[in-house]
């Protein structure tokens, strides 16, 4: 587990030393973002761009007829925390006639959480470069930043969910395992969860979703997490059924690590698996290079990782797959394991992100954080309405929200493909499968307890990290669905 904690304190650490550090923080008055008025904007890290990013953040927020910006800390109702990241890619030519007009292009992040009274979290947000940003990485990454904040401000967000009683008074031990996928949201969710009510510990074991699934089978974990629903099927072989309760959204990324090249790919459905198919052999074969037009891209064979062991990750790469190719549905499928054509295997997240790193030339999937993680280049995916699309917490958005008001009480669906512009074609919910039945009754009142805090507190975190919240009407019934807890 010494791999989820560096990869969850790589984003979050920096976050939560400020909120403890800071001086004055525990000034702050705000309750909820609706109260915040005065805020102050503090230290973003250390990377060479972090400052230049504060200074752009404070010009445009002082812009704002909705908040005031103060310097002191002690007199804010909240106070901006963060961190950033960012990295130079290559350059870009702005004029086709010659090279000397060129621009950077970037990868990175700005990962920021607005806290208030008693250092609890308001709100939070990831925002990752645009294609071009014109008037540099500062102005971009704070204009993203700054607009969300103050649309968040205004209250252009939809009402949370209520919570149960928060003065509860619980203890005892809850045992998680599965998915790699949100491991390093659940360690930072439980370690907040567990500050809130001090008698109490959640572990969590990232093996991936096959053995998170069989070991809640064989009652060696109290919830297993999975981005692959169990079918009627499934659960009536396992002899018992399970709840799925979607607790947060995610993306799947295509990284690749492709010697000389300066700038992202575009990725379309028939590429992508005509690559995992074994047909696209070449990075320099012609379906690659109708989409990238200008990027020198080298002769050399395409070296294809995959996940080894069962994977909700995998599920979602290969539903998706399976909902764009025939030919991909017919011969493979979907899966937490399937017949791979192609490739090498590697386990887990972790893994695939550190094959890719350290493989010239090759093509893998991850979960868009662990992309972040290792600094690995990851592509845009032509969506159903033809636009090339990357993966951030916006555009995963927009895929849950293009069927969110369609769903009923049952959570098992797939957002992979989904219809409407502006939407990240291979999105995900992922879920906490619990069983319908729990005779002990301190742990289900746990369990229960720690589900309404993820479903209400444990969204206002997940931004930070790089996963999108629930759409509020869905984080409604999944509330909505703990009542049927026996």
């Amino acid at each position: 587990m010494a791999w989820v904690f560096r990869l969850a304190y790589s984003l979050c650490t920096v976050l939560a030393l400020l909120c403890g550090s800071a001086e004055g923080s525990y000034a702050q008055t705000a309750d909820q973002l609706s109260q915040v008025r005065k805020l102050c904007v503090d230290s973003l890290g250390n990377d060479k761009y972090a400052t230049a990013i504060r200074e752009e953040m404070l010009r445009r927020l002082r812009k704002s007829p909705d908040v005031q910006v103060i310097p002191d800390p002690r007199l804010a109702d909240a106070v901006i925390k963060g961190t950033s990241r960012v990295w130079v890619t290559g350059r870009v030519s702005l004029s086709p006639r010659s090279n000397s007009l060129s621009q950077p292009t970037f990868e990175g992040y700005l990962s920021v959480e607005v806290v208030g009274k008693n250092g609890d979290t308001l709100w939070s947000y990831l925002v990752s470069p645009s294609k071009f940003p014109w008037n540099g990485i500062a102005d971009d990454l704070a204009r993203q930043l700054v607009s969300k904040l103050l649309a968040a401000l205004k209250g252009e967000s939809q009402p949370e969910p209520g919570v149960a009683d928060p003065g509860a008074r619980l203890k005892g031990i809850l045992r998680g395992a599965g998915a790699t996928f949100p491991a390093p949201l659940y360690q930072r969710w439980f370690e907040l969860f567990e500050e809130e009510h001090p008698n109490t510990h959640v572990s969590y074991d990232a093996v991936g979703s096959a053995d998170g699934v069989q070991r809640l089978q064989e009652h060696k974990a109290d919830f297993a997490a999975s981005e692959m629903p169990l079918s009627d099927k499934a659960m009536s072989e396992a002899g018992q059924r399970f709840i799925h309760v979607p607790v947060v959204l995610g993306a799947v990324v295509a990284i690749y690590n492709v010697k000389g090249l300066r700038r992202t790919l575009n990725f379309t459905p028939e590429t992508l698996s005509g690559i995992f198919l074994g047909k696209i052999k070449k990075w320099n074969d012609p379906e690659i290079r109708k989409y990238n037009r200008g990027a020198v891209l080298p002769d050399a064979d395409i070296v294809m990782v995959h996940r080894s062991d069962g994977s909700g990750t995998s599920f979602v790469w290969t539903d998706y797959l399976s909902k764009v190719s025939t030919q991909w549905r017919a011969s493979v499928g979907a899966g937490t394991t399937v017949p791979w054509p192609v490739g090498i295997g590697a386990e887990r997240n972790e893994g695939v992100a550190s094959a890719v790193e350290r493989t010239p030339n090759s093509i893998g999937y991850v979960e868009f954080i662990y992309a972040l993680q290792h600094e690995l280049s990851f592509g845009a995916i032509r969506n159903s309405a033809g636009e090339f699309i990357r993966a951030s917490i916006s555009t995963v958005t927009a895929a849950a929200a293009a069927t969110a008001e369609s769903q009923g009480q049952d959570f098992r669906v797939s957002i992979t493909d989904p219809p409407g512009k502006g939407a990240y074609p291979i999105s995900t919910y992922t879920w906490f499968l619990l069983p319908e039945k729990i005779e002990d009754r301190s742990k289900k009142d746990l369990l229960t307890e720690l589900l309404h805090w993820v479903l209400a507190s444990g969204q206002k975190k997940c931004s930070a990290l790089g996963y999108a919240p629930l759409p509020p009407e869905v984080a409604k019934r999944a509330l909505e669905s703990l009542e049927a807890i026996k």
